[in-house]
């Protein structure tokens, strides 16, 4: 009966580790998904901002490593690769704990340090080219002006990709009609790039929560299968 139920449970951890395997490959993908898209905005960004989605695909590599290693214990029948296994899986599993409430805790000083930044950038936009390519980038991708809105420019200093053409066919603004328009005028764009940019970050968090959910919950059962086989193998010796 004994070494039934050890066929069983190894057989359920090999299979249960391919399934694994498959989503460590998950977590590169969404880690590198929401990395190229917020990164595009890094400049606005601290690293603090970009490091959930860098430690989810690293930890991605880390968990197709790991569940090659519980495949090879289950399949030896060893005790210590599986408690190994297990083992791995724990850390993981802190450290995925560990982000996840770092990023909820310090959520508002995430915010309030990227507009920070955005307001830091945009004194230095006539003077820095990089400053210059962020902010035109930022505006022409995500349709808005300014950190708040268009009056956030100074006087005659605000780009031409703040505006856009008021209806298809029509050609878009110059660049002095722009720094003229008034904030209520239908040329410019009324949202400020901040809370669009907030947005786009709070979706990838939204993402990356989901995913590190599912994944928590796949090492939780992993935990429990490989402490089990090894208890099962041990009795067996």
């Amino acid at each position: 009966m004994q070494t039934c139920e050890l066929g069983v449970v190894k057989y359920i951890l090999f299979t249960f580790n391919l399934i694994f395997a498959i989503s460590g490959i998950g977590l590169i993908v969404a880690g590198a998904f929401v990395l190229s898209d917020v990164g595009e905005f890094e400049h606005f960004m601290e690293g603090r901002i970009l490091a959930p989605p860098v430690v989810l695909i690293v930890a991605g590599c880390i968990v197709f490593l790991v569940a090659s290693l519980g495949c090879y214990g289950a399949i030896r029948e060893s005790y210590y690769m599986l408690m190994a296994f297990a083992l791995c899986l724990l850390i993981i599993l802190i450290i995925e704990l560990a982000v996840g409430i770092a990023a909820a805790v310090y959520k508002n000083d995430f915010q309030m340090s990227m507009k920070d930044i955005m307001k830091s950038s945009m004194q230095r936009f006539e003077n820095s080219k990089s400053d210059r390519v962020a902010w035109n980038n930022l505006q022409t991708k995500l349709k808005c002006c300014g950190v708040e809105g268009p009056s956030d420019w100074p006087e005659n200093t605000r780009p031409v990709t703040c505006c856009h053409a008021i209806r298809e066919g029509v050609a878009p603004p110059e660049a002095h009609h722009c720094r003229a328009a008034k904030p209520e005028d239908e040329i410019l764009y009324v949202d400020g790039c901040f809370y669009q940019l907030q947005d786009k970050a709070e979706s990838a968090a939204k993402i990356l929560i989901g995913v590190g959910i599912g994944i928590a919950f796949v090492e939780v059962i992993g935990i429990i299968l490989a402490c089990w086989l090894a208890s099962a193998v041990k009795n067996k010796d």
